[in-house]
């Protein structure tokens, strides 16, 4: 048993499955021959913990971090970077190399600093820069500069207005990407092959206006109008490449960790909260201005909040924060008032938006290290986050940290080309967690008790 998994990251259902399909015919002959459908993605749906969940079978709770950003201590300092070391349940490469298969992982996100596999590994994005030891072995680095030169982790400055320069740098990762997951392919002796490619990731946040006629910004004959469609097609045809250099019998997957969608706006969190007099600052901002602890009087400030595709919201709590002003006794109290007002909270207009405000201990399994104490999902994703102050209003049509045309979407797919599980041309719904056990039961091995998600039948 041989599974190569293609993780496209950010691909989305409504392009692959419906609007696009016909004119991406690896994707669809995947489809045709196998089973595909709707992937639910983590609350929130973000690359990490989305991927970590995907091949741990585990949720954000149990792994114990929520988002790019996390709190390292109940303290004011700045939340930490996810890295490989937050990971500390095993992966499908784990058990697979305690079964003795080998493995070759390309750009899981969190996996640097790179950790020892029976196998390869070149790590992700969230890698410093190629000057990095960003493979294990250590050799392995040599052989992909051989390859390739330097190795691309990402797009540099994906929020900007110089968008042709940007899709030609887009193309350049993803030709790269794809070229260093065929050598491999080729040249190692693997069992379990998996890379993720980010490029569509940033092509919606760059480009959705363009090609989206229901976004608010889009405008008709626009010279990137057909960016999205062709940047697809790109990656159908890398796509049908790769399967060309695999076994017939190779089991084939391709998934993404969450979907995507247009925004519609960003509620300006940290501005709401100093307007309901939950969060107080030292002195009104003139300006527009990212807020920072020094700011914040935490003397009278009860909550505050963060930035980004969803909000995380904490609570400054006597007993547990330094200048903690929250009784522990009114902790609860306080929680569900914050969250019946947002979820009350409308667009400008006064109209509701769908707003989801989530508390970790009821979405998770387990709640390990430090959890916001809110998780916000503003409008179904159709609006997101923004953390900075000094706004006029609680309500943007930008982002508030440079151009961003899209959010993440909760749902992103799952194409399975696999003889075991036949072919089925209706669309199906699955879970994220359900991706690990499945991929374990394709090479006959028993499902660990402790993994959450359930095995694809």
């Amino acid at each position: 048993m041989k599974v190569i998994v293609i993780g496209l990251d950010c691909a989305t259902p409504q392009f692959i499955f419906e609007q696009w399909r016909s004119k991406l015919p690896n994707l669809d002959r995947l489809m045709k021959n196998g089973i595909h459908g709707r992937l639910k993605s983590t609350i929130p749906p973000i690359t990490t913990p989305a991927w970590a969940c995907m091949f741990t079978g585990k949720d954000p709770g149990t792994l114990g971090f929520y988002g790019f950003r996390n709190r390292k201590a109940y303290d004011y300092s700045d939340l930490a970077i996810v890295n490989s070391k937050f990971i500390n349940d095993k992966t499908v490469w784990d058990y697979l190399g305690e079964a003795d298969k080998k493995s070759f992982v390309i750009g899981f996100p969190p996996s640097y600093p790179p950790k020892e596999l029976n196998g390869w590994m070149i790590t992700a994005f969230l890698t410093p820069s190629a000057q990095s030891q960003f493979t294990y072995p250590v050799s392995l680095k040599k052989e992909v500069e051989d390859l390739v030169g330097e190795y691309i982790f990402d797009v540099t400055g994906f929020r900007t207005e110089d968008k042709a320069s940007l899709l030609k740098r887009l193309y350049e990762m993803s030709e790269q990407r794809f070229k260093v997951a065929k050598h491999f392919i080729r040249t190692k002796p693997w069992d379990f092959f998996m890379f993720v490619e980010m490029g569509i990731d940033r092509l919606h946040h760059a480009f959705w206006k363009y090609f989206d006629p229901e976004h608010r910004h889009f405008e008709p004959g626009n010279p990137f109008e057909n960016a999205g469609l062709e940047y697809y097609q790109f990656i159908d045809k890398k796509i049908g490449e790769l399967i060309e250099v695999v076994d017939k019998d190779t089991t084939i997957i391709v998934v993404s960790d969450h979907g995507a969608q247009r925004m519609d706006g960003a509620i300006c969190i940290n501005d709401w909260l100093i307007d309901k007099g939950y969060l107080f600052l030292k002195e009104k901002p003139k300006d527009v201005t990212k807020l920072t602890w020094d700011k914040i009087d935490f003397s009278r400030t009860k909550v505050w909040g963060s930035g980004g595709y969803y909000s995380r919201i904490f609570m400054n709590v006597k007993g547990r924060e330094p200048q903690g002003v929250v009784e522990p006794d009114e902790y609860e109290a306080l929680r569900a008032e914050i969250k019946t007002r947002l979820e009350k909270l409308g667009d400008e207009n006064g109209q509701p938006i769908g707003t989801k405000v989530y508390r970790a201990e009821d979405i998770y399994a387990n709640v390990n290290r430090i959890p916001p104490d809110l998780i916000v999902i503003f409008g179904n994703l159709y609006w997101r986050s923004a953390g900075t102050v000094g706004h006029n209003t609680f309500w943007l049509h930008e982002n508030d940290t440079g151009p961003d045309d899209s959010n993440h979407a909760q749902h992103g797919i799952l194409i399975i080309s696999n003889s075991k599980l036949g072919n089925d041309p209706r669309e199906q719904q699955f879970n994220i967690l359900d991706v690990c056990p499945t991929i374990l039961d394709f090479y006959d091995m028993k499902i660990p008790q402790d993994i959450q998600g359930k095995v694809i039948r």
